[in-house]
């Protein structure tokens, strides 16, 4: 574990998680606010929210992942794919860059268009119970998208994993700004957008509760039901610890070894 916390690689990460929530939150809020020339469509914030996300999966992505999403994180801690530790430092990341984000949003954009910075109650006579639910589905099939898409053990052809997730996204919001009739929200970092704005409404618990359910749910099907690990449990505990090191890694730490010696020995 504190091998894996002074890597350079990990602040790298962590670091790229807050980069891409900032930019995310802002694009996305960004698009929802009523700006006076032209009051944003459905159809506007979908596309903008989809390809935000895309561009930053594309960009990001191989430096930590591009979770972007508390709820993600936590579902890959749950499917056993990351260390306790780096979902904790991921989670903080995203809350920070979540609330820089809007709060940057907030001083750029002009008083008659700022608004309450997109940060809406429920509406449409959406009762939390609902929109519980509607949130858990909408993550649900974002979640296993991302699961699927990014699986390094398929062997079959996966396209762009960054467009896959981006539109993904444009259909939850497609779908669930319908369904609430205001902007849906895959990932609790909106919520922490509240932050700026002061304002808690009492369905904030429904826009943490729903999408983290729904993406736990689609971890526990894609990776313990439909595409189970073959770790051993010792591998599976080394994950969360962070100090588990995959074969061909371990082949590679044992040549480079190997060839050091040989060196010496010379």
């Amino acid at each position: 574990m504190k091998k894996e916390v002074c890597s350079l690689a990990f602040f790298k990460a962590v670091f790229a998680e807050f980069l891409a929530t900032l930019i995310f939150v802002f694009f996305g809020l960004g698009s929802a606010l009523k700006w006076p020339s032209a009051l944003p469509t459905i159809l506007q914030i979908a596309i903008a929210f989809g390809l935000a996300i895309g561009t930053l999966a594309q960009a990001l992505g191989p430096v930590s992942g591009g979770h972007i999403n508390p709820a993600i994180t936590l579902a890959l801690l749950i499917g056993n794919q990351i260390s306790l530790l780096r979902a904790i430092f991921y989670v903080a990341a995203q809350l920070v860059g979540a609330i820089a984000g809007a709060g940057i949003l907030y001083w750029l954009a002009p008083n008659n268009a700022r608004g309450n910075l997109a940060v809406n109650a429920l509406s449409n006579n959406t009762t939390p119970g609902k929109a519980v639910v509607v949130e858990l589905i909408l993550t649900f099939q974002l979640a296993l998208c991302i699961f699927s898409s990014t699986d390094t053990r398929r062997t079959s052809p996966v396209g762009s994993p960054a467009l896959s997730i981006g539109l993904s996204v444009t259909l939850g919001h497609l779908v669930g700004d319908l369904l609430h009739r205001l902007f849906h929200e895959p990932s609790p970092i909106f919520r922490s957008c509240a932050v700026v704005m002061n304002r808690f409404s009492p369905s904030h618990w429904v826009f943490w509760v729903g999408p983290i359910v729904g993406a736990i749910l689609a971890a526990l099907l894609y990776f313990y039901l439909l595409f189970p690990s073959s770790l051993s449990l010792h591998d599976r505990v080394a994950v969360v610890k962070g100090t588990y090191e995959p074969e061909e890694d371990w082949e590679d730490h044992r040549e480079e070894r190997k060839k050091t010696i040989e060196l010496t020995a010379h």
